[in-house]
Parts: structure tokens; C-alpha cells; sequence
């Protein structure tokens, strides 16, 4: 028995000013892109992962009026869970990820419990690691 991830979601206020990020510079391709009931959801990949799709979508996308309130309150608070990335060049990632204009979090560094990392935050102030692929 095999069990992958198929799916991962990304919790951001509005998904056209965060797709820039996750696309261009993140260099994530648009896989699929679906509206419904004036929400939209956008999966994003790589062929390097062909069956991992992360999707972005706005909180109240698909949920209830009170859960989507409460997850818009803890992205506000910037306290939902991250994201870490690997790459094969951490600093060409790291300096394509900064001149987009996301916020620097950490400089590319070694890190005491092994990886060479960096963090930004994405528009909606969601925190996202990139590692150095090992």
C-alpha cells in the first residue's frame, strides 16, 4: 500500500494578488483555476512533484460564514501553519523570492538542526520556509 499527498491548501485574502508570489516567483505552474459561488480556488505545481497540487483559495471558500471568520482571523494573526519549500539553489531562489517583494523573514542560513534555509511571508503574511534541497 502506497499513501501520498495529493493535495495541500493555502489559506490567502485574496488569490490574484497571491498567485504572482506562488507563481512567478516561487515558479509554481497554474494547473487548475475553478470558480464557484464567487470563490475560486487556483492549484499550483511542479513537474518535479506531478502529483502534489497546492491550492490557493480565500477563507470563506467553501466553508461556513463562522469558519471562514475564524480562519480569516487566523490568517490576520499570520498563525496558520507554514509552508517549507526545498530547492536545488537556495540562493537563486532566495534572490528570485526577494525581488518580488516579499517580505524577508531570514536570510538564507545554517540552520543548528541541519538545513540551509530561508523564510518570506506571501501577501496574505502566511510564512513560507525554503530549504536547500538535501
Amino acid at each position: 500500500m502506497t499513501t501520498t499527498l495529493q493535495y495541500t491548501n493555502i489559506t490567502v485574502d485574496d488569490v490574484d494578488e497571491s498567485l504572482p508570489f506562488y507563481r512567478d516567483a516561487l515558479g509554481l505552474e497554474v494547473k487548475n483555476d475553478v470558480s464557484s459561488g464567487g470563490f475560486r480556488w487556483v492549484t499550483l505545481g511542479t513537474d518535479a512533484q506531478p502529483g502534489l497540487g497546492i491550492v490557493l483559495s480565500m477563507p470563506h471558500a467553501g466553508r461556513s460564514q463562522g469558519d471562514g471568520d475564524a480562519l480569516q482571523e487566523l490568517l490576520t494573526k499570520g498563525v496558520l501553519p507554514m509552508l517549507v519549500f526545498s530547492t536545488d539553489d537556495l540562493d537563486a531562489t532566495f534572490e528570485s523570492v526577494r525581488a518580488s517583494g516579499a517580505e524577508v523573514l531570514q536570510e538564507p542560513m545554517d540552520q543548528p538542526w541541519g538545513p540551509r534555509d530561508c523564510a518570506f511571508r506571501d501577501p496574505s503574511g502566511n510564512t513560507i520556509r525554503i530549504s536547500a534541497a538535501s
